[in-house]
């Protein structure tokens, strides 16, 4: 008996080993996105795991459910619960402790507020607000959303996405809260060009709120915006003469999270940083969008 289960097992091909267990699987695809910004195709994912792609697209299909991945017509990117959005701090815990001192820094030069958000989706949530005496005009929360198409915080980041991931974003969201605000997707790319040529800084007068006026910039990493940074004032508020103070807020917060920054973007000469400060002639023609001075 014990010969013939020898020889049973001597002509019986070797098993295959198991395939690794959902939570592995899992595991493997969430890992294939390195980055905030990181958008993978079904392709690119089945490639990165050695998935074959109809495992690859099932689980891909149940972790979009899940919100932990967004699909998109042009790829899959990390979703809420993987960014810590839906009531869990995440990566934002970081990026508020790194921005903390240059916020309080800000409110006390400028006496303004002070906003810290991140893109979610169509929207811009509060990751912090540093409150001057005009903190209780300005309709604004930690943890509360706006727009982004109508914030100087949310164009700030949209600025430096590609025109495709803008639009997956926000057609169809885009609605007029007032009648300065940006009523469609091609007015809103002219805007976000406008934003690029001015390096970044992104002016708001009165098109999410009547009488309040914002000027922001983005904090990048390595792979694009990963928040940004905004001065609020009146609809009377020289936005322009506080403006360096957001852009230079916003590249010491980017290198605080991201110590290697400048040196790769110097060797890419890619999307620079702006330079610490500027002369006034420099921001006059960085600024100089319309006649009157108009941003939109």
């Amino acid at each position: 008996m014990t010969a013939l289960r020898a020889e049973q097992e001597a002509t019986t091909p070797a098993r295959r080993e198991l395939p690794p267990s959902m939570v592995e699987r899992m595991t493997l695809i969430m890992d294939a996105f390195t980055g905030r910004s990181t958008r993978l195709t079904l392709e690119d994912v089945a490639r990165c795991t050695h998935l074959p792609r109809s495992t690859a697209h099932r689980i891909l299909d149940q972790l979009v459910r899940l919100n932990w991945l967004d699909h998109t017509s042009f790829g899959y990117s990390l979703g809420k619960r993987a960014l810590g959005l839906g009531g869990r701090d995440g990566s934002h815990g970081e990026i508020r402790e790194a921005a903390a001192p240059l916020l309080h820094n800000l409110q006390i030069r400028t006496g303004m507020v002070v906003h810290l958000a991140v893109l979610d989706g169509a929207e811009v949530f509060y990751l912090d607000k540093v409150g001057g005496r005009f903190a209780l005009s300005v309709p604004s929360r930690v943890g509360g959303r706006a727009p982004a198409h109508c914030t100087a915080l949310g164009k700030a980041i949209l600025a430096w996405l590609e025109p495709e991931q803008v639009e997956a974003l926000i057609d169809g969201h885009i609605s007029r809260l007032t009648n300065r605000t940006i009523g469609d997707i091609g007015t809103l790319h002219q805007e976000l060009n406008r934003i690029r040529q001015r390096r970044g800084l992104a002016f708001e007068r009165g098109e999410c709120f009547p009488d309040i006026s914002c000027v922001a910039a983005a904090v990048r990493g390595h792979e694009g915006p990963v928040a940004s940074i905004s001065l609020v004032g009146d609809a009377r508020t020289p936005l322009e003469k506080v403006a360096p103070l957001v852009v230079d807020a916003a590249r010491q917060v980017s290198l605080a999270l991201f110590p290697d920054l400048e040196s790769q973007r110097r060797s890419r000469a890619v999307h620079r940083v702006p330079d610490r400060t500027w002369s006034p002639e420099t921001m006059n023609r960085l600024l100089a969008v319309g006649q009157n001075g108009d941003w939109l």
